[in-house]
């Protein structure tokens, strides 16, 4: 078979066997079809498919397919990051600036100080830190993935739950959006490469002032123009970024953040969202499961990866319980409120991944660590809908869901 006739025969697998499994299976109430795209990412990725039939796997994705997939992937997750950051509405953060700060501050920084607890017992063991990791860059990358709410994972969730639209799940979105801002500027500090310093600030200075013009520019063109130019501010965002050593998934995010949504439309938008979920992520969640490895040496056998993840898991959801509850009771949140909030807001989904793959990328952590990690927003993101649905429906009965905020 030809390349392009092998790399057709990858595109099919992609799309094929997880709307499959999600149709046929009804995994919607446990497992969204996002959800099943990235656990069929991994199955078919070296740790399921390369174990079981090691000849066929690396015949379809040989190394010509799998650098046109990652191609495809890192197009389609910079479009998702970009419109992760347009998505966060900091005018209305700072309306609510009190009680966002302290929610979101309880919900990132107590899961933070778990995860990083958890990180430092797992260096404890060989195999865990990346090549080019010092102490703490392993220790903060791993407590913040611990730490990391899934935006736009968040807002299908809240839409599948029937909340979306309601006060509760706008003061959510507020949390999480400051979250998001958090976990992004940490994500640079971590990507700080004191020998390129010199590069990333001149980024720095030049991305604020480009923006100033972008901003101006964008303001006066007619919105039909809107999207090209959004689309070249995004690829020219990502490659200074990139060049500058802080990675080009952080230069999208912030070419998305300085965009105001109502340059184009939230139909359009939300269009444009759905749209790069169907068409490019899935084979974004492809290229990520074939990082996935599955045993490592040392002490603790060859469950470790799975060992690693149960550890992450508790710290990553322990940690946002325990700062939601903190936060109700500083704020006089209604009995209830806080299990609900603390529950959606520990689901990790696709910042996750794409975090880990970050720190994958640049050695941070290895190809073990990093599945630990996916497995652990797996995990985080299938037990939200569960837990909260009859937690919702209680409190719909108490009249919690539908209060304005405090």
């Amino acid at each position: 078979m030809s390349t392009i006739e092998i790399f057709l025969l990858a595109m099919l697998l992609i799309f094929v066997a997880p709307y499959l499994v999600w149709r046929l299976g009804r995994t919607e109430y446990f497992a969204p079809l996002v959800i099943v795209q990235i656990v069929m990412g991994i199955v078919l990725g070296p740790g399921v498919l390369g174990a079981a039939f090691p000849a066929y796997h690396h015949f379809v994705f040989n190394p010509d397919v799998v650098n046109t997939l990652n191609g495809i992937a890192q197009w389609g997750v910079m479009l998702f990051v970009m419109l992760a950051g347009v998505e966060l509405d900091l005018k209305k953060v700072w309306q609510y600036r009190r009680e966002s700060a302290v929610t979101a501050g309880l919900s990132l920084g107590m899961p933070l100080l778990c995860g990083c607890a958890a990180a430092l017992v797992l260096m404890s063991y060989p195999g865990w830190i990346g090549a080019k990791a010092a102490t703490w860059q392993f220790t903060l990358g791993t407590g913040m993935a611990c730490a990391v709410t899934a935006l736009p994972v968040l807002v299908l969730l809240l839409e599948k739950l029937d909340i979306l639209r309601q006060p509760m799940g706008q003061r959510i979105l507020r949390y999480a959006s400051l979250d998001d801002v958090a976990i992004w500027g940490v994500l640079a500090l971590i990507m700080l490469d004191w020998e390129r310093i010199g590069r990333q600030l001149g980024f720095i200075v030049a991305f604020a002032v480009l923006t100033l013009l972008f901003r101006r520019l964008m303001a006066r063109l007619p919105r039909e123009d809107r999207w090209y130019v959004a689309l070249a501010w995004l690829i020219a965002c990502a490659l200074g970024a990139d060049w500058a050593g802080l990675h080009f998934m952080v230069g999208a995010f912030l070419a998305g953040v300085v965009m105001d949504a109502d340059w184009f439309g939230q139909e359009q938008l939300d269009a444009l969202f759905r749209n790069v979920l169907l068409v490019l992520m899935p084979v974004f969640f492809l290229s990520t499961g074939l990082r996935t490895r599955w045993d490592i040496g040392g002490d603790i056998g060859g469950y470790a990866v799975f060992v690693g993840a149960a550890l992450l898991l508790a710290a990553s959801v322990g940690g946002k319980l325990m700062g939601a509850h903190i936060a109700g009771r500083m704020l006089n949140w209604q009995r209830g409120e806080a299990s609900v909030i603390g529950w959606l807001l520990q689901s990790k989904g696709l910042i996750e991944i794409i975090f880990a793959n970050i720190l994958l990328d640049k050695q941070i952590i290895t190809s073990e660590t990093f599945t630990a990690l996916l497995l652990m927003a797996i995990g985080s993101t299938m037990l939200t809908v569960p837990v909260v649905h009859p937690k919702l429906h209680r409190a719909r009965h108490t009249g919690l869901v539908g209060q304005a905020s405090s």
